[in-house]
């Protein structure tokens, strides 16, 4: 299934288009916004090469849901909605940039990531994997219901937090 087109009070979240590359690559070379993704911030040439890969497996082979996050028409973050083995489920990723930070649009845009899964998808849980030094997610997810479910102690010593929110919370 195509990614769909989803709405929120104050977000768009479209399906990306080839004129989103330079903001793609910003937001994810950006190193505070890129430091609790993945591996942390990619550099350019790693975001442009994965921005390429969106069109080229994700699209392409419809492997996935990823949007690009408008607000007032301008471009404000990444979503995603994927499966995921780690899990053993599906989880939401999202990243806003700094623009975006502290007004309540990470909660909506994960409100909007969750409903996505449950009355679309038809998921019986949604998950998040959070790096324990990342507070404000761990904060959002806690405030719209995900609950703590377990620990992976990282290569590098760090800890991802395994969150999970059951269809009964949306």
């Amino acid at each position: 299934m195509p990614t769909p087109v989803l709405r929120t009070a104050r977000l768009l979240l479209e399906p990306y288009r080839p004129d989103d590359a330079e903001d793609f690559v910003a937001l994810l070379a950006d190193p505070e916004v890129g430091r609790f993704m993945g591996d942390g911030p990619l550099s350019a040439e790693e975001a442009g090469a994965l921005f390429g890969r969106v069109f080229t497996k994700v699209y392409a082979e419809d492997l996935f849901e990823v949007w690009a996050v408008r607000r007032d028409g301008r471009y404000v973050g990444h979503a995603e909605v994927k499966r995921t083995d780690q899990v053993d489920g599906h989880e939401i990723i999202y990243a806003l940039a700094k623009p975006a930070w502290g007004v309540g649009l990470g909660t909506e845009l994960a409100r909007a990531l969750v409903r996505h899964g449950f009355d679309t998808l038809g998921l019986p849980r949604v998950y998040a994997t959070v790096a324990e030094a990342n507070y404000a997610s761990l904060a959002l997810l806690d405030r719209i219901g995900f609950v703590h479910e377990r620990d992976i102690a990282e290569d590098d010593g760090s800890v991802t937090r395994v969150l999970v929110a059951d269809r009964a919370i949306a």
